[in-house]
């Protein structure tokens, strides 16, 4: 079995754990599976000066652009903190574009998708980034469809995965792709992280309810869906709030809020539920009656849909403990 080559594009202050993590995912892999097996892993960066990551670790290229002319079997571009807010660099958007052309397979970790996107590399696909900078992928590259909550995402000869860690979800999948699920496993198992991740990245961002916006009568019923939260808070209970008739309270508050008055209130409960399920003793029951889900099935299934973790993993997963 020939060697995949792997070409992971590097850059002063990107995060470390974007290249680190599906580097030693591929290495792993390359250990149990032998001699001559796996994946040969190449550093590519604008020339072969150290690397200095956001953390302050430097990392050796092995090849400048002008060398690593490929073809790859995967072309991966790492992200950070920084870039998502950086103007485009000529120099990495024709790499990109080259490489991309004649690989298999192409993609980015984290904000290494705005890479892609200047090197007009993500019109037409499903892609996603770090839950923060979601929106900013969307308003930046309109012709790419960006569903903020998946860990990672395949579309076609793209993949691109969330945030840091999720390298290692992206890479973990392609060694199940190439060698199926039982090495993947046990490459997760030696290096003790979840084979297949349960949920989006929604569970890893902060409560998503916007805060109270906009004309007054708005925010006053946003104000009010918080601080009633266990009440009932039905269409024409809010439109009353506002002083306004149903029909044009929720023209109003989507046009101000982007989200349907449901939405928001359905939001506002989650975020009361993943408030208390991180900070009390409370049982399921009491914390669906709490932040007004009424029953803990109900609340559940709204977890699921919005998170896609039940209500009992995610106090699992973020519960504060006690020292």
């Amino acid at each position: 079995m020939e060697r995949r080559s792997v070409a992971l594009t590097i850059h002063d202050g990107m995060t470390g754990l974007d290249a680190i993590g599906p580097i030693d995912v591929f290495a792993t892999a390359n250990l149990l599976l032998g001699p001559g097996q796996g994946y040969e892993i190449v550093l590519v960066a604008k020339d072969l000066l150290p690397i200095r990551t956001s953390g302050g670790v430097r990392l050796i290229p092995d090849k400048s652009y002008a060398e690593a002319c490929g073809p790859y079997d995967i072309a991966l571009v790492a992200g950070g903190p920084v870039p998502a807010r950086t103007e485009r660099d000529k120099v990495l958007s024709e790499w990109l574009a080259s490489v991309a052309r004649s690989s298999k397979l192409y993609g980015s970790i984290c904000t290494g998708a705005f890479a892609l996107g200047h090197a007009g590399l993500l019109d037409g696909h499903t892609v996603t980034t770090h839950w923060d900078f979601a929106a900013d992928l969307s308003r930046q590259f309109p012709a790419a469809t960006v569903e903020a909550d998946r860990i990672y995402v395949r579309s076609g000869s793209v993949v691109t995965s969330a945030g840091v860690t999720a390298g290692i979800d992206l890479a973990l999948a392609l060694v199940d792709e190439h060698h199926g699920a039982r090495l993947s496993l046990e490459v997760a198992r030696q290096l003790v992280v979840v084979a297949q991740r349960q949920g989006g990245q929604s569970q890893f961002s902060p409560h998503l309810a916007p805060p109270p916006s906009g004309e007054p009568p708005i925010a006053q019923v946003q104000a009010y869906v918080v601080r009633e939260i266990r009440s009932p808070l039905g269409l024409e209970r809010l439109a009353a709030v506002a002083g306004m008739s149903v029909r044009s309270f929720s023209r109003h508050f989507h046009e101000q809020t982007g989200v349907s008055p449901h939405d928001f209130v359905e939001q506002s409960r989650t975020d009361a539920a993943r408030r208390m399920l991180e900070s009390s003793g409370l049982s399921l029951k009491a914390i669906a009656f709490e932040s007004g889900f009424q029953s803990a099935d109900y609340m559940r299934r709204v977890f699921n849909r919005r998170l896609g973790i039940a209500p009992s993993d995610y106090r699992l997963r973020f519960q504060r403990r006690s020292k």
